[in-house]
Order: C-alpha cells, then sequence, then structure tokens
C-alpha cells in the first residue's frame, strides 16, 4: 500500500467535524485495506505503533523532530520555529516546507506504508549513545522522500498528535459498519473493552468476523476497561435504588490499580494504561507473594500512609508517579493496596459473576498483610447503618464510599457506567454535587497582573455520543503563581492554531488547544447557559448547560485521558439531582 493512500484518509477526516462521516470515512477504506495492514493502520490513526498499555511508546520530543524537518527542507530555522510557535503544529509546518523542497528537489522514492511502519519501529526502538541522531536520521529520510501531505501525518505520528479525531467509539462504529452491522456493535465493544486493543479487534473482526470476536477472552496482560460508578445525592436514595439493601466501600482518596499476576511477574496499569509497575513495586511484589493462585487480575486502590499507618491525602500518593528517583520515593512515601474486585482467576473469567462472588473469591486468593489488604466493607440496609459507615470512611482518611448491588447480576461491566456501582462524596453535603474532570481546549491571555501569561482557561466535557467536547466554563479562579507560570509547559505542546473538529464551542479564546489535559474543578452550580455547548439543546432550547463561579482545585488529572473526563451526560444528571 502506497502511504499517501492513508495520508489522503486522514486529510479528509480531519477536515470534517462529522462523527458519522468519520466513520463512514474509514468505514469505506478499511473494506478494500489488506486485513494484514489493518492492525498496523488502526493503531496509527491514533499516532501510535501500538496499544496504549504497550510499554514501548513512539513520541519523539518536538524539537528533535523540528530539527529533523530544518535539516530536511534547508530552511531558515528562526523563521520557521515562528511560524511553529504561531501555528502550534510541526504537521502543517512540515507540509509546507516539504511543499517548498519539492519544487526544487531533483529525486525521490514513493513512501509505501511498510517503508514508513519499518521506519517509525526503527525510531521507537532506537536508544544508546547517538540515538538522538539515529532518530533523526530516519525521520528525515523518510521526509525526505514524503510528499507534503505525508509529511504532515509523519510529523503528527512521530509525536502522538495526529488532530485528525479518532475517537475509539467511533473506529468501532467503522468496524462494525465494514465488517459486521450494527446490532453487534455492543459485541465489537466489548471485545475492546476487555483488551483495550483496538489493532487486535479491527485485525480479528476482519479475519475471523463475529466468531473471532466472541472467542476473544479477558486475558493476563491486557488491561480491562475500568468499570465506573453513577451518582445520587443521598443515602435514602441510593438505598432505595438498590432494593433497600447493599454493600458499602470505603471510597480512598488514592490511585486506582489494575494488576495483572502472571506467572512470571506482576504488571500493574492505571486506569489511563500507563504501566505503574516501577513505580509500585513494592506493592507488586507484595501482591505476588500473598497471592495463591497461578494467574489473576485484580483491582485495588493505591493509598500513601504516614508512619502512625494512617491513610494520607491523594497528593502524597502523587509522589509516586514520577518518572525519576523511584528509589528514594518508595521508601519516602510508602503505601498500601486496599483491593476491592476480582477480574479474573487461572482461565475463570471473573467479569461475568455478581459482585459477592467475586468478593468472596478475592479475599481467599491472598493472605492479607500490612500492606496489601481488603476495601473495608459492610452490607447496610438502614439509612442510619451508611451514615455511620460514611462518617468512619471519611474519619478514616476516605473521600466517601462506593455502593455495591448485591444483585446476582451486579457483574462487572468494563469500560461502563451504571447504577450497579453508586458513589457517594463528602462534597455532595454541599450545594453542588461533586467535582468535575474538564478538558482544557483553550486560553486567554492575561490581564493585569497576569499580563504576558494565560490568564483563563476554556473547558469542556465529553460527550461519547458524538466523540466531541462541549464547553462548560471559563475558568480564572484557583490557580497559584505556580500553575500560571506552569501552564505553558503543560499546554502549549497541544497548541492548535484553529479549533479543533472534535471540539463544539461558541466561545473563542486567544489559543486553542487539543483536548488533553484533563482538570479538577469546583463550581458553585450548573445552571443554562446561551454560550456554552454541554448538552446544547438538551434542557433547554438553544443553550446549554455551564457550570456557575468554576474554581481550580490544583489538581491536574493527569490519571486520566480527555476521553475519560467528566462526561456530558454526567453533568446533566448532575443538573437534574441539582433541581431536585
Amino acid at each position: 500500500m502506497q502511504y499517501s493512500e492513508l495520508a489522503e484518509m486522514f486529510d479528509r477526516m480531519e477536515a470534517t467535524g462529522s462523527r458519522l462521516e468519520m466513520a463512514s470515512i474509514m468505514s469505506e477504506f478499511f473494506k478494500k485495506t489488506d486485513p494484514e495492514l489493518l492492525r498496523n493502520i488502526i493503531y496509527l490513526t491514533q499516532g501510535k505503533l501500538h496499544p496504549d498499555f504497550y510499554p514501548d511508546k513512539l513520541g519523539m520530543a518536538e524539537k528533535l523532530v523540528f530539527k529533523a524537518i530544518i535539516f530536511t527542507t534547508r530552511e531558515n530555522e528562526a523563521e520557521a520555529e515562528k511560524r511553529w510557535i504561531s501555528e502550534g503544529d510541526l504537521g502543517t509546518l512540515a507540509e509546507s516546507l516539504v511543499a517548498k523542497k519539492k519544487q526544487r528537489a531533483l529525486f525521490s522514492e514513493t513512501l509505501t506504508l511498510e517503508r514508513v511502519l519499518k521506519s517509525l519501529t526503527l525510531i521507537e526502538n532506537t536508544d544508546g549513545k547517538n540515538s538522538q541522531d539515529k532518530k533523526l536520521n530516519l525521520l528525515s529520510d523518510l521526509l525526505h522522500d514524503s510528499e507534503p501531505l505525508e509529511a504532515r501525518y509523519i510529523c503528527r505520528i512521530v509525536t502522538g498528535k495526529m488532530r485528525v479525531g479518532a475517537a475509539s467509539m467511533t473506529i468501532l462504529d467503522a468496524l462494525a459498519d465494514a465488517f459486521a452491522d450494527k446490532d453487534v456493535r455492543d459485541d465489537i465493544e466489548r471485545a475492546f473493552n476487555i483488551t483495550c486493543d483496538l489493532g487486535l479487534v479491527a485485525e480479528t473482526l476482519a479475519t475471523k468476523g463475529m466468531s473471532g470476536i466472541n472467542d476473544i477472552k479477558v486475558t493476563v496482560g491486557n488491561p480491562i476497561k475500568v468499570m465506573l460508578a453513577e451518582r445520587l445525592p443521598s443515602v435514602p436514595e441510593i438505598l432505595e435504588k438498590m432494593d433497600g439493601k447493599c454493600a458499602f466501600e470505603y471510597k480512598y482518596d488514592g490511585i486506582r490499580v489494575q494488576a495483572h499476576i502472571g506467572k512470571d511477574n506482576v504488571k500493574l496499569y492505571s486506569r489511563r494504561l500507563e504501566d505503574l509497575t516501577e513505580n509500585f513495586r513494592d506493592i507488586a511484589d507484595a501482591l505476588k507473594e500473598q497471592f495463591s493462585g497461578t494467574e489473576a487480575i485484580i483491582e485495588g486502590e493505591c493509598v500513601s500512609v504516614g508512619s502512625d499507618g494512617k491513610m494520607l491525602p491523594f497528593q502524597n500518593v502523587t509522589h509516586r508517579r514520577r518518572k525519576h528517583g523511584m528509589d528514594a520515593a518508595l521508601e519516602k512515601y510508602p503505601v498500601k493496596v486496599f483491593m476491592f474486585d476480582m477480574l479474573y482467576l487461572d482461565g475463570r473469567d471473573m467479569t461475568v459473576e455478581g459482585y459477592v462472588e467475586r468478593r468472596n473469591i478475592l479475599e481467599k486468593s491472598f493472605r492479607m498483610t500490612e500492606i496489601v489488604q481488603m476495601a473495608n466493607m459492610r452490607v447496610v440496609d438502614t439509612s442510619e447503618g451508611a451514615e455511620a459507615f460514611f462518617d468512619e470512611a471519611l474519619e478514616d482518611g476516605c473521600e466517601g464510599i462506593m455502593a455495591k448491588s448485591l444483585s446476582l447480576d451486579s457483574i462487572y461491566r468494563a469500560g461502563s457506567r451504571g447504577f450497579l456501582w453508586i458513589k457517594y462524596k463528602k462534597d455532595y453535603r454541599t450545594d453542588l454535587t461533586d467535582t468535575f474532570d474538564l478538558v482544557v481546549v483553550g486560553a486567554f491571555y492575561g490581564m493585569g497582573k497576569r499580563t504576558g501569561r494565560y490568564g483563563a482557561l476554556l473547558m469542556a466535557a465529553f460527550d461519547p455520543e458524538t466523540g466531541t467536547y462541549g464547553t462548560t466554563c471559563k475558568l480564572g479562579t484557583g490557580f497559584d503563581d505556580a500553575f500560571l507560570d506552569s501552564m505553558p509547559s503543560l499546554l502549549d505542546s497541544f497548541k492548535n492554531e484553529k479549533r479543533p473538529n472534535n471540539v463544539n464551542a461558541k466561545m473563542v479564546p486567544d489559543v486553542w488547544f487539543d483536548p488533553s489535559v484533563v482538570l479538577e474543578v469546583v463550581g458553585a452550580e450548573i445552571s443554562t447557559s446561551p454560550i456554552h455547548t454541554a448538552a446544547f439543546g438538551k434542557v433547554k432550547e438553544n443553550a446549554g448547560l455551564g457550570i456557575r463561579f468554576p474554581r481550580f482545585t490544583g489538581r491536574v488529572r493527569d490519571d486520566k485521558r480527555a476521553d475519560e473526563s467528566t462526561s456530558v451526560q454526567e453533568i446533566e444528571d448532575m443538573f437534574d439531582l441539582q433541581i431536585k
């Protein structure tokens, strides 16, 4: 396959803001693609060579990519850098400079997809002495032989910033349309939810059809998308929803991990599919040592504890997420893991079992120690009992409690949110229930003391139905000087010269960003707003839902991807709860 065919598909996708049209473009392309190439094409569409949980990452430093562009095109570096800073996109910079170079180039070879994949793999695997020079030369060779449009997406792929808006759900829609039909779309999505590998799902569907999809099983080493909880504003409403009786568990203030315990090793994954094994080596070793079986997948919360054994706030455990100095961090910031779910055990898929069975099997499969413990749980059937347990949780340093259904159909719904689990936090005793995890999609330049810096941010919520981000507020409070100074390094690598096609906005900021950075925000209330687009027209005609008096809590949610941020549906539900 010629690489230009793939680049042209990317260009068509980038030109549309319609999820349906984007899925149609991909479906059309997938149908005529060699099934053996499909897995790699799926990964490239999202700017990578492997699924998210794969340990090696392609991402080249932007400065090195810029250097390769200049080396290839022989353009003026200072002028090119000005354009890069202004546009915020190395892809379009490479496209325009390669176009100028092509006018005077004497010869070049046509790029094939196979050659591009081989070169990108070499870039990813190159390390050690002179690795930067080797990567630069590999990328320069590709750019030398690329057409302008090909150069745009080569540079975007190596930096992991595709800007075509191909969300996982849109790709699944395209796969269902190309190789199956809408009736089995949920089965295809479940295969993705229990493997977190779109390439595997695509290749299986294209080569083996739905019989192959139905044969995909939960496997140690393939992370499972986490199950999520709904919210209700009071304990009586929770008990009513749970038919008068449920299990309440502590909701710990730590980092949620999914442990894959194999025959030879243990891997710990975050909800963003990051490999946290080295960050929590002590937990991985302890889980392996205390496990009585052969293989398992369990979920738990890693919580920082003080010298007295008491739980500490979330900020303390985040010191374990650093990339360097882990030996010192392991000693300085001790942690415990509180296990709360069993997803797989020695060939048995536990996700299809009820909560009670999963909990019992989990407790029987591990020996409890000082750092490996079960999440505190109590079965409750009265409001008084639930409130007492809630107060105990807060006193012990938790952020609230989780209610879990005791019914036989309380299976583990990977990647889904539902009322089988309901969270109840201390925030719910205030006027506005819960915090929001919102995505930065734009910035406004500051005035006064903030002159020369970003003064406010345009925040958005994710809409899974459309694959777009709808704005909810303009955030300008809660920033200390340190955070204001850090904004460029946090945000500027996601700068876009135009509104991203997966952002739905009426407000126009000074700078646009591709949805990536997630911040935790609190507010006074949710109200209808003619200037915000989240849930636009769903609650009130010609109006969306906005958060009044938003304030940054100081917490950057680097444990969440943009599409894991607070959803538009959640904001609608919170608006309804607020009215109640």
